[in-house]
């Protein structure tokens, strides 16, 4: 928690009614988390009104809160896990990974220890490898860089210290070439283009990142169109993107902040399913043309078709380059399309 004093007060307005106070309280408190508020309720110290009280508490406008001091939360330790692994590349100071999407990186967020610290790619590391670069502290292990839980592709992860020094230098300095795939909702209006908009996190919901806030990190994103898809379900795009930068959700906030947003990120405004789009019937003069039923969609051609879903993100880390971090030697990796993501696209084309 930032530098704040305590006990301090906070006032709810009525402006404020209907609000739940633990957004209420994330709000207010600026790079405070939302889990972090809840615990700092659950120990007792947020008060409102001088007693405890729930997260869930809706507001009535009026209230005040008092926060008494920081909350306590309970340490985690990094433990190995035999988990398997696809190794892309390995050597004495270095490997890389191909990380499944829905594994998180390292501990995160969780009621329980258990829920923090299971199944992570960092304890997947420590069976495998036993020892790992300590840079990075003890919960993150030989990590480097990371990548999003539901984010799919490589990750370059370092053995020692000196490794892991040398390889951070080359991120930092943005030496690294990343190249993701990504498949989008709708056709951008150029086949190439370049995004570079301030990322933030997002005031109101603290797991967001945001373009619309000012004085955010700098962020540079850029996208090639590979196939413009139309199907039973919309307008796709597949896309081929390479960052400069590696801010948090980079990727995802900046093809949303174009309309874009990828497939299956309902963070930033995807849909959960796919359904079938009605197709325009052809009009005449000037009569708005009609959106055919899914009845003469079949007879037009579309079978009738259930919705489709994706249960992560459609963005995979297809390739990366850098230099060894001892010898100097120029690495290129990739790693393809993963099965579930090359069966959604087949579906839809």
């Amino acid at each position: 928690m930032p530098d704040l004093r305590f006990p301090m007060t906070v006032l709810a307005s009525p402006d404020d009614a209907g609000q739940r106070l633990d957004q209420f309280l994330t709000a207010q408190l600026p790079d405070i988390s939302r889990a972090r508020v809840q615990q700092l309720l659950a120990e007792g110290k947020a008060l409102l009104n001088g007693a405890a009280a729930k997260p869930s508490l809706k507001l009535k406008g009026g209230e005040r809160i008092t926060i008494l001091g920081d909350s306590q939360p309970v340490p985690l330790r990094a433990i190995a896990e035999d988990i398997p692994l696809d190794i892309v590349y390995e050597d004495d100071d270095l490997a890389v990974i191909n990380k499944p999407a829905g594994m998180m990186v390292h501990a995160g967020a969780g009621s329980t220890d258990d829920e923090r610290n299971r199944g992570t790619l960092v304890n997947a590391l420590l069976h495998r490898f036993g020892k790992l670069s300590g840079v990075g502290g003890e919960l993150r292990p030989g990590i480097v860089h990371r990548l999003d839980k539901e984010t799919s592709g490589l990750i370059v992860v370092a053995k020692n210290d000196p490794a892991h020094r040398q390889l951070a230098r080359q991120f930092s300095g943005r030496q690294v070439k990343k190249r993701y795939t990504a498949l989008v909702h709708g056709w951008p209006a150029e086949d190439t283009g370049t995004i570079n908009t301030e990322i933030s996190r997002d005031a109101v919901r603290r797991t967001r990142m945001t373009t619309r806030r000012r004085g955010g990190r700098a962020a540079v994103t850029h996208y090639e169109v590979r196939e413009r898809i139309t199907s039973p379900f919309g307008k796709f795009a597949l896309l081929d993107v390479r960052i400069e930068t590696g801010r948090t959700h980079q990727i995802r906030v900046h093809t949303s902040s174009i309309g874009h947003p990828v497939v299956g990120d309902t963070l930033y405004g995807a849909p959960k399913e796919l359904r079938l789009s009605p197709v325009p019937a052809r009009g005449s003069g000037k009569k708005k043309p009609r959106a055919k039923s899914p009845e003469s969609l079949a007879q037009s051609g579309f079978q009738q078709r259930s919705p489709l879903s994706l249960n992560r993100n459609f963005l995979h880390a297809a390739a990366i380059e850098f230099t060894h971090p001892r010898t100097g030697e120029p690495l290129s990796f990739t790693a393809p399309l993963p099965e579930a993501l090359s069966r959604f696209l087949q579906e839809l084309r």
